[in-house]
């Protein structure tokens, strides 16, 4: 439980009883790796924030070719921010890699936190700003950087994950067939 709000103090700082109440408005679940916390076509009712293990966000689109957006390891959050934001269906699966410990954020409970802690606002705020900052700067890189250096790029900003994620996953984010991955992958160890 430390963790979250140690992830919340990083931008706000909160008295014991905003810590109290944060805590009596979350709940904590442990899941097996493979549970889909949410299907494409449902209505995003939380926001995740990983405790431990790893979650992750894709999509699979009309050929059954499946995109991942975002990976989720400890002290990171995840959601289907269309679908949380708006409460219409989203496009997005939410899947747990590996056994994780994950904190479940209502909706609602958000809301009402928002309302009795205001500076919880200006903390998902710049969570999501921050979040806008890194799919921005995502798309940038796939639309002008060579598969090679999308992936050096995401080896050097997410080196934990390199050893945990499916090599297809990873292939799947930096947008290239797992095949081309492989081979792409064989040639720069020989470099």
């Amino acid at each position: 439980m430390q963790l979250i709000l140690q992830n919340i103090e990083k931008i706000v700082s909160l008295s014991e009883q905003e810590k109290e109440l944060i805590l009596s408005k979350i709940e904590i679940q442990e899941f097996k790796a493979k549970t889909v916390l949410l299907n494409a076509g449902e209505i995003c009712k939380h926001s995740y924030f990983v405790n431990s293990g790893i979650l992750r966000s894709f999509n699979i689109n009309d050929n059954i070719v499946e995109h991942v957006l975002h990976f989720a390891c400890e002290g990171w959050w995840i959601g289907d921010m269309y679908s949380l934001l708006s409460q219409k269906p989203g496009n997005l699966f939410i899947e747990v890699n590996e056994d994780a410990e994950v904190v479940l954020l209502s909706k609602e409970n958000q809301e009402e936190l928002y309302l009795k802690i205001p500076k919880l606002e200006r903390f998902f705020r710049i969570l999501t700003e921050n979040s806008l900052v890194a799919h921005q700067e995502r798309l940038m890189d796939n639309l002008s950087l060579s598969a090679e250096d999308r992936f050096e790029k995401f080896c050097s900003k997410y080196p934990t994950l390199i050893q945990r994620v499916a090599q297809k996953q990873i292939a799947s984010y930096i947008g290239v067939t797992p095949e081309f991955f492989s081979k792409m992958k064989a040639k720069m160890l020989k470099k």
